[in-house]
């Protein structure tokens, strides 16, 4: 086998060489911004342990949606935005952990380097929760907007 850095000396032997490695640049190029789409529509979904927040976020950490259940109303106000911010924190603990299992789907073992800096920086950035064993799941995996109003918490 001729490696790529090779003299070839048949024309049409490098023509093939050629066109085989940019196919396998197009095909490489094709499943990243398939990894990139399903990243892009990823939205994680946490509720404080009392059901009186639910937020959603992006793949980003960004918030998407807030919504309060009638809980909320009997929180006395002045613990209501650290309840917000906490509830956030546990949607967000889910990002580093539902990309990696995104970009595995799609990419396999490919680039395992640049993915583990990749993944790294959203552990870093969006750390995991320390949970209790009676705390509830850190976050639910939502590739949706909104669920249906059946599927309401409150």
């Amino acid at each position: 086998m001729i490696g790529f850095g090779e003299v070839v000396r048949d024309p049409e032997e490098a023509e093939a060489r050629m066109a085989a490695w940019a196919k396998g640049f197009e095909e490489k190029a094709a499943r990243y911004r398939a990894v990139g789409e399903q990243t892009e529509a990823l939205r994680l979904t946490a509720s404080s342990p009392n059901g009186a927040v639910r937020v959603t976020v992006r793949a980003d950490g960004s918030l998407t949606g807030i919504e309060f259940g009638d809980r909320a109303r009997t929180i006395p106000l002045e613990h209501l935005p650290s309840m917000i911010m906490d509830t956030v924190h546990r949607a967000q603990s889910g990002i580093a952990g539902r990309v990696a299992e995104v970009m595995a789907e799609g990419l396999g073992d490919e680039d395992l380097q640049t993915r583990s800096m990749m993944l790294d920086n959203l552990r870093e950035r969006f750390p995991e929760l320390e949970t209790d064993e009676n705390d509830e799941e850190p976050a639910q995996v939502r590739d949706d907007v909104r669920d249906d109003e059946e599927n309401e918490p409150w």
